[in-house]
């Protein structure tokens, strides 16, 4: 038979298993991305008053030697590499190039924590509204506390000689600006406001930091901040981070060349913010966040926290799961948030379409109505001695409200695969449950569903691995330790978890997945697994917590003194936008 017919033939299970996979290594990368020193104690960092509340996304990094040190020996030596280059590049472009370095000309002055934000353009600064202007750059602001104003004002009063264009003064109400002449791309200013001095990228980011001091609306004062670091508070976070949730989402839309309606606008203005610290743990790092709607938001969210089984279904040597309390609420939740999300990867018409293509049932008609339960989306590696071409099976399983509505639909789908493409369908038993195979006309893909608990409906794709999951195993994910030490036991109940064995998928390579780029695979290599666990606080909040296990690259080298890295290369260009500083 004609390799192409084969390939006809298996085409939507194909489908199904190639999409399944791409959806959990990309939850993986969120959430890793989700989705980078002072005892907070609910409280906003003292720098937030300086910050305009129009601030795209801001990060409070601590100062603490011992901290940083801490985080250069997480990963492994090219991983470390990675982020002492990132550091040397800010360093030379902020200090070295202006005559001054850190240990001697800074640390002896500065304060526990330093404040970075990005200021985004096209923004309403009055209103704080988002707008179709283009807003594609952003102006950089960081401020720095004083400790010790005597020998920062001999710093500042004496400035160094810089190779890059001159110095030059002038006043902005009252308050005096020096700004270092030169390309747009060289700018710097600084200024001296109380006990904080502010050094921007942009001439009018210092002035609205002015304004802000002068009274005009802070990050402090932003609605639900507060209230916000006072639900996730460690003793000594190492970041925390703020990101504004409708500028954000403006911001992206006007780099993608969208135009945002006035209805996704109204659906912008919704949301407020997501507030984030970041814990250096001795095998990892920990996340805890917080992201909440505005107080007079129409929307409200659905308090359900359900997530109580599924890793108790799974085998303890699932290497990838994500997890929920109910698909319908979460469908439900992705098809009225993707409109104001520029950065949705999937549009649910085109969900839609595919599955009514390659099933014949209508997701919102046939699926969703009985679909009100937990679910998970798990990826078991084949039994030892399993022949299989891609090493794996994938695992959907569903918690069915609605038993006789769920055997129709899957009724419905066996009749349109042994019609359409032929597809034997043949009851068998594992065990002593009676599941359902699919296999192609050629015999090699074979599905199986069937159900577990009850009302647990399962399928799985790929390699043969439902005697794993039939009859329920007695070594489970949940119980197993990596999965334990992994995935966070906050907040308690939960709506979800997710765990990716970073070792045993995309770094071991063992498995048919799509390969990561050598940078991003780079990343990888430094963490060893991922897990998160998320829920519903009340109707206007929801709290989520990641932990990442990393390897530990042990004892580091010095990090590079400017005169070194000056030797080797000039000092390498740093873009003024977010992702340049991760």
């Amino acid at each position: 038979m004609p390799s192409n017919f084969m390939l006809k033939k298996n085409k939507p299970l194909l489908l199904l298993t190639a999409g399944a996979a791409i959806l959990l290594i990309s939850g993986a990368i969120v959430a890793y991305l989700l989705v980078q020193r002072k005892a907070l104690q609910g409280q906003p960092p003292a720098e937030a008053k300086l910050i305009p509340q129009d601030a795209l996304v801001t990060a409070t990094i601590s100062t603490n030697p011992q901290q940083w040190q801490q985080l250069r020996e997480y990963g492994t030596p090219e991983s470390r590499a990675a982020l002492d280059a990132q550091l040397v590049a800010l360093r030379d472009q902020f200090l070295t190039a202006n005559g001054y370095n850190y240990q001697q000309d800074i640390q002896p002055w500065l304060g526990k924590e330093v404040t970075v934000a990005y200021l985004p353009s096209g923004l309403s600064a009055a209103t704080n509204n988002p707008t179709n202007s283009p807003a594609t750059q952003q102006s950089m602001v960081m401020v720095l506390p004083i400790d010790n104003p005597v020998t920062a004002q001999q710093l500042l009063e004496k400035p160094k000689a810089s190779n890059v264009g001159k110095f030059v003064e002038r006043t902005y109400k009252g308050v005096q600006i020096r700004e270092r002449q030169g390309a747009s791309s060289q700018y710097v200013s600084t200024t001296v406001l109380g006990h904080y001095l502010v050094v921007t990228t942009d001439p009018q980011a210092t002035e609205r930091v002015i304004d802000t001091s002068f009274g005009n609306t802070s990050l402090a004062t932003t609605p639900g901040y507060r209230e916000a670091l006072g639900q996730i508070h460690p003793s000594q976070p190492f970041a925390q981070f703020y990101l504004n949730v409708p500028v954000a989402a403006a911001t992206a839309a006007a780099s993608s060349g969208r135009e945002l309606s006035p209805g996704t606008l109204e659906q912008l203005q919704q949301k407020q913010g997501v507030a984030v610290t970041m814990t250096l743990e001795s095998e990892g790092i920990r996340f805890s966040g917080i992201s909440w709607l505005k107080s007079n938001s129409q929307k409200k969210l659905v308090v359900e926290n359900n997530a109580l089984t599924m890793p108790n279904l799974l085998p303890a040597s699932t290497v990838m799961m994500i997890s929920g309390g109910n698909l319908k609420q979460l469908w439900k939740d992705y098809v009225d948030g993707v409109q104001s999300n520029p950065l949705a990867p999937i549009k649910p018409e085109e969900v839609r379409a595919n599955v009514k293509s390659f099933t014949s049932l209508d997701v919102d008609q046939d699926l969703m109505p009985w679909m009100a339960g937990e679910f998970s989306l798990s990826l078991i590696p084949a039994p030892q001695g399993t022949p299989s071409n891609l090493g794996a099976g994938i695992v959907f399983m569903v918690q069915a409200s609605g038993r006789a509505a769920a055997e129709k639909s899957l009724t419905q789908l066996d009749q349109f695969l042994a019609q359409q493409y032929q597809y034997k369908v043949q009851e068998t038993k594992v065990g002593n449950q009676v599941v359902v195979n699919l296999t192609s006309p050629e015999g090699g893909f074979t599905a199986t569903q069937g159900w577990l608990d009850g009302n647990v409906a399962f399928m799985a794709l790929g390699a043969p691995v439902v005697s794993l999951i039939v009859p329920q195993p007695k070594a489970t994910l949940a119980n197993s330790e990596l999965f334990k030490k992994t995935v966070p036991i906050e907040p308690n109940p939960n709506n979800g978890n997710f765990f990716i064995d970073l070792d045993r998928t995309i770094n071991s390579g063992n498995l048919a997945l799509p390969q990561l780029p050598p940078q991003q695979k780079k990343l990888t290599l430094a963490m060893r697994t991922i897990g998160v666990t998320a829920g519903v606080r009340d109707e206007r909040s929801s709290r989520f917590d990641i932990f990442v296990l990393l390897r530990k690259v042990g004892l580091v080298p010095p990090f590079p003194s400017p005169s070194a890295s000056a030797t080797r290369s000039p000092s390498p260009k740093v873009s003024n936008s977010p992702s340049s500083s991760r």
